[in-house]
């Protein structure tokens, strides 16, 4: 049975990779077309779409009455977002980040983790009230890219796309399917395999769950890096942080109000630091560069041996 998960894990990975591709190349196509900015892509769309397997696992973990398995997976999430993914993408290429995400999107990803962890601290849950206002934060954040995405028409077409457009919605369509899917397979598959070797059920859910959900923004920052789709690298990974919060604890918590363990007060903290940390990184070259990378990728070693404490 464990070579068997471990050829389902090999094989979650390989979905991950081509459709991470296909997605990529699909969106950002579109966007083009468009005349959307590839920020706002990578803000909405590709963000939204890497984040729906956290959305599935804490959505579904509520409905089944263990929510409190939706707050480790997103802080876990957004900690592995930041410090691996954003780490990874950074060593392989320079990541260059625009003003408005330093000036507004990234203190919002900051902001929205305070108001979180401050929830958390008042009843150690977050209420269906509580989710309301997470809910009205959100809403505040669409409005603001709305705008965001009506400024970018404006601007100039500077490349021209001549795939036809149904082949890069199917491109879309399908890459997101096999993403999702292939985070599937491989978070059932790690599981499994964590258990088997003696593993506790937080470390799971605090590591390789999340590692597993974020799978689809690593593979798709770093295939958007590669392809010089820089924008749809860092605003995936803000985007995905600030959907996390927003959306995926607000809608559990409105289906059953979200347990927040004491526990998790650390993990929100180092969640609230990775992203400072993140805005120090880009606020004099607006640019991330390999020198951070290895500093993030250090920074999410030590976390990772706090948690074996």
């Amino acid at each position: 049975m464990i070579f068997l998960k471990i050829a389902l894990l090999v094989l979650g990975f390989v979905m991950l990779i081509k459709g991470a591709d296909w997605f990529v190349d699909g969106t950002s196509g579109i966007a083009t077309k468009l005349g959307i900015p590839q920020l706002v892509i990578g803000l909405t769309i590709v963000a939204m779409g890497t984040s729906l397997p956290e959305a599935a696992v804490s959505v579904t973990a509520a409905l089944k009455g263990n929510a409190g398995i939706a707050i480790g997976n997103v802080l876990g999430s957004n900690i592995l977002n930041v410090f691996i993914i954003l780490g990874i993408t950074a060593v392989i290429v320079s990541v260059a980040i625009q003003k408005s995400t330093l000036c507004i999107e990234m203190p919002y990803m900051i902001l929205v983790t305070v108001v979180l962890i401050l929830m958390g601290r008042t009843g150690n849950e977050i209420s269906r009230l509580e989710g309301i206002v997470l809910w009205i934060l959100f809403i505040i954040y669409l409005a603001y890219l709305f705008v965001l995405a009506k400024k970018g028409k404006q601007e100039d077409k500077e490349n021209e796309v001549t795939t036809a457009t149904w082949k890069l919605i199917t491109y879309s369509i399908v890459g997101l399917v096999i993403v999702v899917w292939g985070s599937d397979i491989t978070v059932d598959a790690a599981t499994y395999i964590a258990k088997s070797v003696g593993l506790s059920e937080r470390f799971i859910g605090l590591t390789i769950v999340a590692l597993g959900t974020s799978l689809p923004e690593l593979v798709t920052s770093v295939t958007a890096a590669r392809k010089g789709n820089a924008d749809i690298a860092i605003g995936n990974i803000v985007g995905s942080n600030i959907f996390n919060v927003l959306f995926v604890i607000g809608t559990s918590s409105l289906i059953i109000p979200v347990i927040y363990e004491p526990g998790f007060i650390i993990d929100g903290i180092i969640a609230i630091a990775a992203g400072v940390i993140l805005w120090i990184a880009v606020f004099r070259k607006l640019e991330l560069r390999r020198v951070w990378g290895i500093i993030f990728l250090a920074c999410y070693a030590g976390y990772f041996a706090y948690l074996f404490m």
